[in-house]
């Protein structure tokens, strides 16, 4: 996790990415974070709801007190 965020006291960092969108989850995998769920028909695109998956990551620091 960035250090500026553990600094900030933020423990866990959530977002939301296109299951297609397989280079931006192996980038965010690499950076840490772990996929938790499926939320369907959630996001709006192109006049379609689609699925996105939400990723987060929690920092081994930050929020432990």
């Amino acid at each position: 996790m960035s250090d500026v965020a553990e600094h900030g006291g933020i423990w866990t960092i959530q977002s939301s990415v296109f299951p297609e969108n397989t280079a931006s989850l192996r980038l965010h995998e690499r950076a840490g974070f772990r996929a938790v769920g499926v939320r369907r028909r959630v996001g709006r695109h192109h006049g379609s709801w689609r699925d996105t998956v939400l990723i987060e990551r929690r920092s081994n620091v930050a929020g432990m007190d």
